[in-house]
């Protein structure tokens, strides 16, 4: 039996329907799309990729890893340990930024204005909240927000800046800021420290980064090594006796300067007071920089070696001229005396040296024609900065020949009248020691160029022939005689087994109130050993000693203190000759 047709269009019907709907439907997604695209790309484009950026690009900075500062053996004097940024997104942290910048605060020791500030930073999502700090620090301070309900910090890769020597060294190496350097090696050599920071940008979603998304790294360039002539170990002790020696002459401040006599090379420059690299807020301003290179003083007595020494240059005497030595020198309106009361003296140069007699000195120096003193002391390095790389060095005072007068001559030739700063005259008088050629200072090995452009370093170290090996020779063998017990004023410097020559200096200071001499005095003593066969320079200054002592007394076992460290440490043998026998009277 035959089934009944359905009704014409009741089921055939159907599906075309749900297509022309479908259809509709389409259409009209389409068109909702077509219109916000003409939006977007035609009505205002700039303002929705703006908006965009802002919501969805994340830029942070990948700090480069700055460069060591380190001893002539690799010692590290200033190197990098791990650190941590902590950075905020200020679209999770306003909403409780106050309470969050007051534990901020607290934890980290920063302002706390300026962190609630970022904390609330509109249209940010990216806020530097402290930089460099330790990466054990930074870790817990952040858990410690999290357990908190503090949402939004979170840290990123940073560098810390960390001097494991403390204070050795600090007032050559210097000190970071926050953000850049503030003294020292670590200001004049920044650019080669510190290298280029690099950058990462990419794509974020909610607070966080996205997987697949978009994504640029420029990698950061670190920094390179600066390696410097210090030798961390003589640093160490050369400090401590300074300190020490100080201390016990009550006295205001002081530095030693330890030089290797052939090549110039400053194994030890140190200061007291001095102050930790790792903590420079704790000291005073004035202790923040190398009194050996930037103070000025007058040298005093250690001077009279270059007089005494240009003197034999010019062949006009020996160490065994005869010079009558008075009690009093009358030299126009003023009077010259000795540093001791005495009647009439019959001395040879070399007793002159010995006794370290101004008037002595002064009738020495009467045989120089106008302007021969003047030319020596610039050939010494006088009067001009030694340039090893040292921020602020000081270029001393060397009057110009053209201002000079009989007096003035007088007492520049026992050290007075003129001003130098520690290194350079250290280098002065390593010119003696190096066989009458004066070779430049250095601090850093190789070379390196600082901020200023200008390169330095022991490759570009010069040297330039000041007065004769003879004149030289002859030099040190009157200052040998100065640490002699029978005859010298500072047998304190004698180094058992070695032969030492050595001057003692004791000079007038200047006072910053008044501008004239104040009563005060600098008291130091310079010398080589072995004398005649040079392997190390050393130079003691102590500022305004209150115990009453000279630079015999005071310098003089410093001196000896550190040159006997430095010949152990090197193994210089002694030389196994006789010291000097020079006449002192006649």
């Amino acid at each position: 039996m035959r089934q009944p047709r359905p009704p014409r269009g009741s089921l055939r019907g159907a599906p075309h329907l749900r297509l022309r709907v479908g259809f509709v439907v389409i259409a009209m997604v389409l068109s909702v799309f077509g219109a916000r695209l003409v939006q977007l790309q035609g009505v205002d484009p700039n303002s929705y990729a703006a908006m965009a950026a802002a919501e969805g690009v994340d830029q942070v900075v990948l700090p480069a890893t700055r460069g060591d500062i380190v001893d002539r053996n690799g010692k590290p004097l200033a190197g990098s340990i791990d650190g941590l940024m902590i950075v905020a997104d200020p679209s999770m942290t306003a909403d409780r930024a106050p309470e969050l910048a007051r534990f901020l605060y607290r934890r980290l020791d920063i302002d706390y204005v300026d962190t609630l500030n970022k904390l609330r930073e509109q249209g940010s999502r990216f806020e530097y909240i402290a930089r460099r700090v330790p990466a054990t620090q930074a870790t817990e301070v952040v858990d410690a927000a999290e357990k908190l309900g503090f949402e939004g910090l979170d840290t990123r890769r940073d560098p810390v800046r960390d001097y494991p020597a403390g204070d050795v060294a600090a007032n050559l190496v210097g000190f970071m800021g926050t953000d850049e350097p503030l003294a020292g090696l670590e200001r004049t050599f920044d650019h080669q420290l510190a290298g280029r920071d690099g950058s990462a940008r990419y794509e974020v979603g909610g607070g966080h980064r996205i997987p697949l998304g978009e994504s640029t790294v420029t990698e950061p360039v670190d920094g390179q090594d600066l390696r410097t002539t210090i030798d961390l170990d003589l640093q160490w002790y050369a400090q401590r006796v300074l300190g020490q020696t100080v201390e016990n002459a009550r006295g205001d401040s002081g530095f030693a300067v330890v030089m290797d006599s052939r090549t110039g090379e400053l194994l030890a420059v140190a200061d007291y007071p001095t102050f930790d690299a790792n903590d420079p807020t704790a000291s005073p301003k004035a202790d923040l920089g190398s009194r050996a290179m930037q103070d000025v003083y007058e040298p005093g007595s250690v001077e009279k070696v270059l007089t005494v020494s240009s003197l034999i240059d010019l062949g006009l005497v020996t160490p065994r001229t005869k010079i009558v030595v008075p009690s009093q020198l009358r030299r126009e309106d003023r009077p010259i005396n000795d540093w001791f009361t005495h009647g009439t003296l019959h001395l040879t140069l070399a007793g002159v040296i010995a006794q370290s007699s101004n008037i002595g000195t002064v009738l020495a120096a009467d045989k120089f024609q106008q302007g021969q003193l003047y030319d020596y002391l610039r050939d010494f390095g006088l009067g001009e900065r030694t340039g090893i790389g040292v921020r602020g060095e000081t270029q001393g005072l060397l009057p110009d020949a053209s201002a000079w007068t009989h007096q003035m001559q007088d007492r520049i030739a026992f050290g007075q009248s003129l001003s130098v700063n520690g290194v350079q005259m250290a280098a002065a008088v390593n010119t003696i020691a190096n066989g009458g050629v004066r070779v430049s200072p250095s601090l850093i090995k190789g070379t390196a160029t600082t901020d200023d452009g200008a390169v330095v370093g022991t490759d570009t170290a010069t040297k330039r022939r000041v007065i004769s090996a003879r004149a030289a020779r002859d030099t040190m063998r009157m200052m040998e005689r100065v640490v002699d017990p029978d005859v010298g004023v500072a047998p304190g410097a004698a180094i058992a087994g070695y032969r030492v020559a050595g001057k003692t200096g004791t000079a007038q200071r200047v006072g910053e109130e008044c501008g004239c001499y104040d009563g005060s005095f600098t008291v130091s003593f310079a010398g080589f050993a072995p004398a005649d066969d040079p392997r190390f320079t050393v130079y003691v200054v102590v500022q305004n000693p209150r115990n009453g002592g000279g630079g015999g007394s005071v310098g003089g076992p410093a001196f000896a203190k550190i040159m006997s460290y430095a010949l152990q440490r090197y193994a210089v043998p002694p030389t196994g000759t006789s010291p000097s026998r020079l006449p002192v009277e006649w």
